[in-house]
């Protein structure tokens, strides 16, 4: 069935989540053995932690940075940028912070949550590679804080990555969810504008969503690699 779609469809948006970035064996935050059940984020991924736990937020971030630099795209990520470049899928949009879909050779990429790849000054916004951290430099030429270019909580998502990602999701055709449980808003209404505005909604995921009632097809227990050179055959 997804096949046939992809093949029939004229416009096609896949939204990535954590599962994308736990097959390149990165952990992940909210299952069971997930980053949030050993950490309070509340403490250590919020504004309140940058202005006043400062040590333990650079901790844990660098220990962030450094883990993302452990791991690389895997054949999902590559088969997903050769598919745009072929023009079978228009953009992506992602959940996820590792920045696997640009190294890939993605191009057409809304980061809803930020990426870890870079850092930016809290005081003057200077933007700096995340080298900076995995050589222990945490602060700006300016005496301000580095921190990573992603959305901590208490934070609202980046204004021109949720435009772009609206604005792709309103012309799909075709909506494909890889690897995410869609339990954050607001970037679980994305699958729903899709399906308000006529698109087929497809959901991979290993386990259940709350949104697969709404979904055209639901495809769970199954590698998101393994399904995408499935269907690149």
């Amino acid at each position: 069935m997804l096949k046939k779609w992809l093949n029939e469809s004229n416009y096609t948006v896949v939204f990535t989540g954590a599962g994308m970035s736990t097959e390149s064996g990165l952990p992940d935050f909210r299952s069971s053995k997930g980053l949030w059940k050993q950490k309070d984020p509340s403490k250590i991924a919020s504004t309140e932690a940058l202005n006043d736990n400062v040590s333990e937020f650079i901790d844990f971030y660098r220990e962030r940075v450094l883990g993302v630099k452990e791991y690389k795209p895997h054949k999902g990520h590559y088969i997903l940028a050769d598919w745009e470049k072929r023009g079978k899928i228009q953009s992506i949009i992602t959940q996820n912070v590792d920045g696997f879909h640009q190294q890939a050779g993605s191009k057409q990429v809304a980061e809803l949550h930020g990426t870890l790849q870079k850092l930016h000054c809290q005081s003057c916004g200077k933007v700096y590679s995340s080298e900076e951290y995995i050589n222990q430099e945490y602060y700006c030429s300016c005496g301000g804080i580095l921190r990573p270019s992603i959305i901590l909580f208490g934070e609202t998502l980046p204004r021109d990555a949720f435009q772009s990602a609206l604005a792709e999701t309103e012309k799909a055709d075709l909506f494909i969810v890889l690897g995410s449980s869609l339990s954050v808003t607001p970037a679980n209404q994305f699958p729903l504008i899709a399906k308000d505005n006529g698109a087929k909604l497809v959901i991979v995921n290993m386990e259940q969503t709350e949104f697969d009632y709404y979904a055209d097809q639901v495809i769970n227990e199954k590698e998101i690699g393994a399904l995408l050179e499935e269907l690149d055959k």
